[in-house]
């Protein structure tokens, strides 16, 4: 029987494709420094704090460009502080896969889905933010051959607590060439976490876009605690002191290089309760304090944040409110970066 899909149309290389919308000379200067900068901290080389931030999906680019140009202006009053990265979340896995799935499917969350506008207003989004704010930018590698196609001006990615499992997401972090965070999945499980670092550490030979391929490894692929879910879908925190504690002794036990954990403020460590993401942060920073262990292995925070509080149905169009789940509107975004510099 034959296979029930139909191929709609060949899409370009990412190669072709970063040949018809290149990135100049100065964005890849921008990217290269911010790349050292992001590497130093992870690596322990500088001891200022990681906050990757923004949108839970990036889906209209002028609200977009305007969330950054904001950063922009915080980031000047902390930058002896705090790097931020900004959340440039394109691609959402969908609980039940049906519904929004992010720009790269819909460059218009109204229209159609057409993966071929959604890839080139993707890498011209983030394009246009390096270009006019300085930022290079975090994306989830929620489906591994699409991370070519931004490869040349991303600075940091995540995998997702339902990919973290998956070999080809594991052999793909172990060659993206920049930070790679891992959450832990959705059962809490952290030794899942830690393997899938292991595996995205050492080199690795497998079969990608009909190519067989050999990674170097990813020395700064790193945790990623995000909270999870018990066996009746409750959300249950582990940003605590003591969850902190039982990861420093984990990462103790195995030898991985540059160890590392981003403590995620939302999903399951927040209960999706957008506004409890600000006591979260504090409370990371405050454990940061009472252990030099964890203030060694904590090395950032990542924050679902845009410009309106909450979040929104497509239909109301209201500017720069989510559309998928709630964030930190702006107002309340500025005074926590503002008082979480002056709490590190």
């Amino acid at each position: 029987m034959e296979m029930q899909m139909q191929f709609i149309r060949k899409l370009p290389s990412p190669q072709e494709l970063m040949e018809e919308f290149p990135i100049d000379a100065a964005t890849k200067e921008i990217k290269r420094k911010h790349d050292e900068e992001i590497k130093n901290i992870l690596t322990g080389k500088d001891d200022r704090f990681l906050l990757i931030i923004g949108p839970c999906s990036a889906d209209n680019e002028d609200a977009v460009v305007d969330y950054t140009h904001r950063l922009v202006k915080v980031q000047e009053q902390v930058a002896d502080k705090i790097l931020i990265i900004p959340r440039l979340y394109t691609m959402k896995p969908r609980t039940i896969g049906v519904g929004y799935k992010g720009m790269l499917h819909q460059p218009d969350p109204e229209g159609k889905e057409d993966m071929l506008a959604g890839i080139i207003a993707i890498r011209e989004m983030n394009a246009r933010v390096a270009r006019e704010t300085g930022f290079t930018c975090a994306e989830e590698i929620l489906y591994p051959e699409i991370y070519r196609y931004l490869s040349d001006i991303l600075s940091y990615a995540a995998v997702g607590a339902r990919s973290v499992e998956d070999q080809l997401h594991r052999m793909v972090a172990s060659g993206a060439g920049i930070p790679v965070g891992m959450k832990n999945p959705t059962s809490g499980d952290i030794s899942v976490m830690l393997n899938s670092i292991a595996a995205a550490q050492h080199t690795q030979e497998f079969l990608f876009r009909g190519w067989e391929v050999r990674t170097t490894g990813n020395p700064l692929t790193h945790a990623i605690l995000r909270g999870y879910v018990d066996s009746f879908g409750n959300s249950l925190p582990n940003y605590h002191y003591e969850n902190l504690r039982s990861l420093v002794e984990a990462y103790g036990e195995r030898n991985l290089e540059n160890p590392a954990v981003i403590v995620d403020c939302n999903h399951a460590n927040s209960g999706k309760k957008y506004l409890e993401q600000i006591r979260i942060s504090k409370d990371v920073l405050t454990s940061c304090r009472m252990s030099s262990d964890i203030n060694t292995l904590v090395k950032g925070l990542m924050i679902e944040s845009y410009i309106e509080d909450g979040n929104q149905k497509i239909s109301e169009g209201t500017y720069g409110k989510s559309i998928t789940d709630p964030c930190l509107g702006w107002d309340k975004t500025e005074k926590l970066i503002l008082e979480l510099a002056d709490q590190i």
